[in-house]
C-alpha cells in the first residue's frame, strides 16, 4: 500500500505547481478557497456501490430483479434509485481507501471545504458520507440525473466556478473531468488511465493501495482449491491401473473440468456473501470482499470459466457433463440458500466431495465400488462438520454473540457438531476394517494383511484434525490443511507405502 505524489521540479514550482505533499505555493486562503471533491466508487471506497446493491438485490429481494429492465429503460439514475430504495448496504462494512481518507483528513483540518461528489444514488451516497464524517456536502445522482461524466464535470463548475476544485477519481469517465480540474488526484486507476491523465491534467498524487492484478485474480480462482479435484484421481489409484496413459489423460480432463468449474462456483459464492465475508475474520481478505479485484470481474468471468469447464468435459462421456451440471447446481443452490440450513449444509457439503469420486469413476470409465462409496460417505461427512465448526468456533468467542451470522447454527451447536464430526470420522475407519476383511481385497492385494496398518492411521488423522479444531488451529477447509501440514502429509505417505507394500 503506497501513495505516490508526483514529484514536481523546481521550474513547475514557479508555475504555481503544487508540491509533493499536495499543498500548493502561495497562502492558505487561497488554497482553503479550492474545493477538494472525491469520487465515490472505485476512489473512496475499494469497490462499485451500483454492483453491490445489485447483488444485495438478488440475494434478498431476487423477484425484484423482474423489474431491472423497465427502471434501466427510465435511465440509469432511475435504476439507481429503485434499488437503493429497496436495499441498503452496510456502509460500515465497504472497504476503504485508507490513505486517500487519511490525506482528506489532513485537508479538511487545514481548512478545506471537502464534498463526496458521485454518480451513485444519493440515499447510498449521504449514507456513505455520515460514515465518515469528513464531508461538508454531497452531490450525487437524483433518480432523475445520473452525475456521471460531463453531467458531474458540469454539476461541480457550476458549485465551484471553473478550476475552482480538485477531484479524485479512478476511471476513464473521470479523464473529462480532470483537465478542468486544478489539479486531479489519481486512485487505483483502471489501466492505462494514470498515464492518460497526465497527458491532459495537472495529476499531483496517485493513491494506489492494490496487490498485483495478476495475483489478485489467483486468489479470486481459489486454485488452491483445485486441489479438492485430486478426488477424481481415486478411483484410478484404488484400481491399480495409474499407469494407463489413456485414462490418465480422462482423469485429467475431469480434473480441469471439475476445477474450471469450481472456480466459477467459488467467484459467484464470494460476491453474494460479500457481507458476510467482511465480518469474517479471515474471510475479510478475500479478492472481492477486500475491494481489491473489480466486483465486475466476478460478473464476468464465472460464465467464461462454466463455459471453459463445459468444453473440456464434452471431450468425456456424456454423463460427466452431467455431473458437472449436478455439482453447478448444489454448488448454486448451497451459496443461495442451502448454507444457511442446519447440517442440510454439511451434507451437501459432503455430497460434493462423494460426487467428484463418481466423476473420476465416469471419466475413466471405472465403476465406484460400494466400500468406496461407504467410506467416503463417512469420511466426508466429519470433514464437511469440522469444516463448519473451525468456521464458526472463532465467531462464537466473540461477546454476546448466540446465533452465527449467515449460517443456521448457535453458539451451543459447537458441541453437537464435534460429536457429529468424530463419531462420522470413526464409523469411516470401521468401513475400512470391513473392507479389508471382505474377498474383493484379495482380487487386488497380494498381501491384504498389510493393509489393517491404515486403519490406526486413518484413527489418528481424524482424532488429531478434531483435536486440533478443538484448540482454534486448524485450517477452515482440512483437505487443504492436510496439504499443508506435516503430520498429515508424514500420515499419507505412511498409508501410500503401506497400499505398496501390501500390492
Amino acid at each position: 500500500m503506497k501513495i505516490s505524489p508526483i514529484a514536481e521540479n523546481k521550474a513547475a514550482a514557479h508555475r504555481g505547481r503544487p508540491s509533493s505533499d499536495g499543498t500548493a505555493p502561495g497562502s492558505d486562503k487561497r488554497e482553503a478557497a479550492v474545493a477538494l471533491c472525491i469520487d465515490l466508487d472505485g476512489t473512496l471506497v475499494k469497490t462499485d456501490t451500483l454492483v453491490e446493491l445489485f447483488l444485495a438485490l438478488a440475494r434478498k429481494r431476487p423477484v425484484d430483479l423482474l423489474r431491472v429492465p423497465a427502471w434501466m429503460a427510465a435511465g440509469k439514475a432511475r435504476l439507481k434509485r429503485e434499488i437503493a430504495r429497496r436495499v441498503e448496504l452496510d456502509v460500515d462494512l465497504l472497504p476503504c481507501n485508507a490513505r486517500l481518507t487519511q490525506y482528506i483528513r489532513q485537508q479538511r483540518q487545514a481548512g478545506r471545504r471537502v464534498a463526496l461528489v458521485t454518480a451513485a444514488d444519493e440515499r447510498t451516497a449521504r449514507r456513505v458520507a455520515e460514515r465518515f464524517g469528513l464531508f461538508d456536502e454531497v452531490l450525487a445522482s437524483d433518480g432523475r440525473r445520473n452525475l456521471r461524466g460531463l453531467a458531474k464535470l458540469q454539476a461541480m463548475e457550476q458549485r465551484y466556478g471553473k478550476g475552482g476544485f480538485d477531484y479524485a477519481g479512478n476511471d476513464r469517465t473521470d479523464l473529462r473531468i480532470w483537465p478542468r480540474s486544478r489539479h486531479a488526484l489519481v486512485v487505483n486507476p483502471d489501466r492505462g488511465v494514470a498515464k492518460a491523465a497526465r497527458r491532459t491534467a495537472r495529476v499531483t498524487h496517485l493513491f494506489e493501495d492494490r496487490p498485483p492484478r495478476w495475483k489478485t485474480l489467483g486468489r479470486a480462482l481459489r486454485l488452491h482449491q483445485w486441489l479438492k479435484n485430486l478426488l477424481l484421481f481415486v478411483p484410478l489409484i484404488i484400481s491399480h491401473r495409474i499407469g494407463d496413459p489413456r485414462l490418465m489423460t480422462a482423469a485429467l480432463a475431469g480434473f480441469f473440468s471439475f476445477s474450471l468449474c469450481a472456480s466459477s462456483v467459488y467467484m459467484v459464492n464470494d460476491l453474494l456473501d460479500l457481507e458476510a465475508d467482511r465480518r469474517h475474520p479471515v474471510k475479510r481478505r478475500r479478492p472481492f470482499a477486500a475491494g481489491d479485484l473489480p466486483l465486475a470481474a466476478g460478473v464476468v468471468l464465472p460464465p467464461l470459466l462454466l463455459a471453459a469447464a463445459t468444453g473440456v468435459a464434452l471431450m468425456l462421456p456424456s454423463i460427466f457433463l452431467g455431473l458437472l451440471g449436478i455439482y453447478v447446481l448444489a454448488a448454486f443452490s448451497y451459496s443461495l440458500k442451502l448454507k444457511r440450513i442446519p447440517l442440510i449444509d454439511v451434507l451437501v457439503l459432503s455430497g460434493l466431495y462423494t460426487l467428484r469420486l463418481f466423476a473420476g469413476g465416469v471419466a475413466t470409465g471405472i465403476p465406484i465400488s460400494f466400500w468406496l462409496l461407504a467410506f467416503s460417505m463417512f469420511i466426508f461427512f466429519s470433514l464437511a462438520i469440522i469444516k463448519r465448526y473451525s468456521e464458526l468456533a472463532p465467531l462464537a468467542q466473540k461477546p454476546g454473540v448466540e446465533k452465527i451470522a449467515g449460517r443456521g447454527y448457535h453458539v451451543n451447536d459447537l458441541e453437537t457438531l464435534r460429536v457429529f464430526g468424530t463419531c462420522s470420522g470413526y464409523l469411516s475407519v470401521l468401513v475400512l476394517a470391513l473392507y479389508i476383511h471382505s474377498e474383493q481385497v484379495n482380487t487386488l492385494y497380494q498381501r491384504p494383511y498389510i493393509l489393517w496398518a491404515l486403519c490406526p492411521l486413518i484413527l489418528y488423522w481424524v482424532s488429531r484434525a478434531w483435536l486440533l479444531a478443538g484448540r482454534g488451529e486448524l485450517n477452515e477447509d482440512p483437505l487443504l490443511f492436510a496439504f499443508q501440514d506435516r503430520h498429515s502429509l508424514l500420515v499419507g505417505f505412511m498409508a501410500l507405502a503401506v497400499v505398496m507394500l501390501a500390492t
